[in-house]
């Protein structure tokens, strides 16, 4: 976490520009709040308090000769990012209040979740060390406490030194998360970022490790990583425009006003993101800027930074790529002759002559490389699942795969800072196998386990049974499901007075490109404990198995993200895991717009529905080019502005415009006020809708975290909470909480 940001991680993250701004969100609460909520009973007295009716008030838009209502475009505070209208916070804050008074009654029993929970977790836990040049890195967790503290100590010998403690950086904030940290080259300074609102707009500050005391330079409103350069006296940042967006990559020299910052280049396409790392060997700073489906690079001396950048190769609509250089030569990561991507190297004086070395492959999606100085590493997946391959530079055909035992996991590389390294740190989980640490002998292909996750309540495997299945989509597509339950599950169901198959939570995402993996999680068997199936529908829009997987899932082909949710539910249905209203599901950020979606289209399936940070109102959103993420979003969904096409599409599917009167299941929806991803008027105009249209008395309740952003609450144990509460929601609406007063 703390090494050099180098060209391995900065060839995922510019994959997708956007990725980040869209992975899976969790639910959103206030620590405070959340702390009173649950220690006094107060709030289940006013169980009988009516829901908030948001004021229609008369507004419409017309494009392409199709003219909207929209009587809630109100709630959107047209002063945003500053939110001061006061009837807006006053509806949020009704709509808490009203989220308080229902959810006041099973306050004992978030708590007891919570306490099981945490049960689960190693509170004073601590990462794998591991060596980077002359120093030995990690992190821990004391116990009780919510943040890390970052340690490291001379790898000839020597005591620890704390570098980082995220606990005193946050005291006295409500919201706190370390973003981009980055050690010089010399090992003498740190860069660090932190975010104290959740509007992921950063801040920089540079600790000296030998003093202890923090430089006078400070960079505001960043959005990037911090990269060293010149021979450690100089940062490479990234900083962020009004609007949020990353076009520029600039160059502080330390000790000199930021006034006086140069920028190395500047993106001109506002859709765009620019994004900078070094080299295997540091000596190349790369600079790369792309959207969600076109890149382009720029390679200057990481020694002489203001040199005359070297253009790889200038962008080609469609084209994705990513470089890396070993000893004067380019290696390219690219799809531009396959849809699953193609390795090739080239040589500096001709970077764009691209000479194949991995072919692109229908079998084997290629997803990344690292280059090491005896050997590289690709990565990719077969058959949706993960694989790890070493190779020679010498021979491309020589190909020494690292095997793993189980028929379903998620494994790669892990921590490997080092050029030159023998051993490689390695991370496998699967839904049944706790998170493993490896470290791989590249000379023995021997496995050593360096820590396997301890969960100090107890588990033990043996009760627990995964199963990898493929459930038919409407359109014949075999989309695959992975399942995780106990294996009496039958018997805690009828100790439970449950009949039946009992119920199943489902979860996706469907978006971007990114794969939910089918990992390990504690929590999630305080669900699987008490008789659920947990399954995760591996839809299209995600890359689970390849590329053209993804492809299919967005654009003109968005709703079959939609139709293979409703119908992986539907297929377990059919395969007797569980029966019609008892599956609930989940998901967050475009997660929640599928969640939208499928509840327009198949209700009765569904026995409680919980949307975090949900993107519901596509079309107004993607209409709206000064909104911080739209125009780099246009090549995701469409652009509804210049397209008629891709307006009446949107509209087809975009959750806010499809509600319609009738019934709906129960739903627990968030949002977060200070959200630049999701902007809380998002969740907010879509309950507002459901709670005028909907014909049934489930309960519908919203949360808006007022103090954080897209990602919840800050902190292991408020995050935490928020999962408790979540399980604790959809456990009620179940019949599987414990009955509690005045119900």
């Amino acid at each position: 976490m703390l090494r050099q940001t180098s060209i391995h991680a900065l060839a995922t993250a510019l994959l997708a520009t956007t990725l980040a701004a869209a992975a899976p969100a969790g639910a959103t609460t206030n620590s405070s709040e959340e702390q009173t909520r649950v220690t006094t009973p107060a709030a289940a007295a006013n169980s009988d308090i009516t829901p908030p009716v948001a004021e229609k008030r008369p507004h419409t838009y017309t494009h392409h000769g199709i003219t909207i209502e929209d009587p809630y475009d109100w709630l959107y505070d047209k002063s945003y990012p500053v939110i001061d209208d006061e009837d807006v916070l006053n509806h949020v804050k009704a709509e808490n209040a009203y989220f308080e008074a229902k959810m006041g009654a099973q306050a004992p029993f978030t708590e007891a979740l919570f306490t099981e929970m945490r049960a689960r977790i190693k509170e004073d836990d601590s990462t794998v060390p591991q060596k980077d040049g002359d120093y030995i890195y990690w992190s821990e967790f004391e116990e009780g406490a919510q943040y890390r503290k970052h340690y490291r100590k001379p790898a000839a010998g020597g005591e620890a030194q704390l570098i980082i403690d995220e606990n005193q950086l946050a005291e006295g904030q409500e919201y706190f998360r370390l973003g981009a940290a980055s050690i010089s080259q010399n090992g003498r300074f740190l860069a660090y970022s932190a975010d104290t609102d959740g509007s992921e707009r950063y801040t920089a500050r540079i600790k000296d490790l030998e003093t202890g005391e923090l430089l006078p330079d400070v960079l505001t409103n960043l959005r990037s990583d911090l990269v060293w350069v010149a021979n450690d006296t100089a940062l490479v940042y990234g900083p962020s425009t009004e609007e949020w967006r990353t076009l520029e990559a600039k160059l502080h020299v330390i000790g000199t006003p930021v006034e006086q910052d140069v920028t190395l280049y500047k993106e001109e396409d506002q859709s765009f993101s620019v994004g900078t790392g070094l080299s295997a060997q540091d000596d190349w700073l790369v600079i790369a800027t792309g959207d969600n489906e076109t890149s382009e690079v720029r390679l200057v001396p990481a020694a002489t930074p203001t040199a005359q950048p070297i253009l790889i190769k200038p962008r080609q609509k469609g084209v994705e790529y990513s470089v890396d250089v070993r000893d004067g030569e380019l290696w390219v990561w690219t799809n531009d002759d396959h849809i699953n991507f193609r390795l090739a190297r080239a040589k500096l004086e001709t970077p764009g002559d691209w000479q194949t070395v991995i072919a692109g492959s229908d079998d084997f999606y290629l997803t990344g490389f690292d280059l090491f100085k005896d050997f590289y590493v690709t990565e990719g997946r077969m058959n949706g699942l993960d694989q790890v391959q070493l190779r020679q530079y010498g021979d491309a055909a020589k190909i020494t795969p690292i095997t793993f035992p189980e028929a379903s996991y998620t494994a790669g590389l892990s921590n490997n800072p080092e050029y030159d390294m023998t051993k490689l740190r390695l991370s496998y989980q699967s839904m049944v196998t706790p998170s493993t640490i490896y470290d791989y002998d590249v000379a023995t292909g021997g496995l050593e386990t360096l820590k396997t996750q301890e969960i100090p309540s107890g588990y033990d495997a043996s009760l627990y049974t995964t199963e990898r299945l493929t459930v038919q989509a409407r359109d014949g597509t075999m989309v695959p499901v992975s399942i995780v339950m106990r294996k009496d599950r039958a018997d805690i169901l009828a100790k439970a007075g449950i009949e039946g198959p009992g119920p199943l939570h489902l979860y996706a995402y469907g978006a971007y490109g990114y794969a939910v993996p089918p990992g390990f999680s504690t929590s999630r068997f305080s669900l699987i404990d008490r008789g659920f199936a947990y399954a995760i529908a591996h839809i299209r829009g995600g890359d689970d198995l390849g590329r053209r997987w993804y492809m299919q899932g967005k654009m003109f082909e968005r709703t079959n993200t939609f139709n293979d949710f409703v119908d992986a539910g539907r297929g377990l249905i059919a395969k007797g895991y569980t029966a019609e209203g008892m599956v609930t599901a989940s998901g967050g950020s475009a997660g929640g717009e599928l969640m939208g979606a499928i509840i327009n289209q198949d209700p009765k399936q569904y026995g409680a529905i919980v949307a975090h940070v949900p993107f519901v109102d596509v079309l107004n959103t993607m209409l709206n080019k000064d909104l911080p993420l739209t125009p780099g979003e246009w090549q995701e969904w469409g652009n509804p502005i210049t397209d008629k096409a891709a307006f009446a599409y949107m509209l087809s599917y975009s959750p806010y415009d499809q509600v319609v009167a009738k019934d709906y299941p129960p739903m627990l929806v968030t949002a977060g006020l200070n959200d630049p991803r999701v902007t809380y008027w998002e969740p907010a105009k879509w309950v507002a809708k459901l709670r005028e249209l909907k014909t049934d008395d489930n309960l519908l309740l919203m949360k808006t975290n007022m103090g954080a952003g897209h990602g919840g609450q800050s902190g292991r144990w408020n995050a935490l909470k928020e999962t408790a509460e979540e399980f604790a929601f959809i456990l009620w609406q179940m019949g599987m909480a414990p009955k509690a007063g005045g119900e």
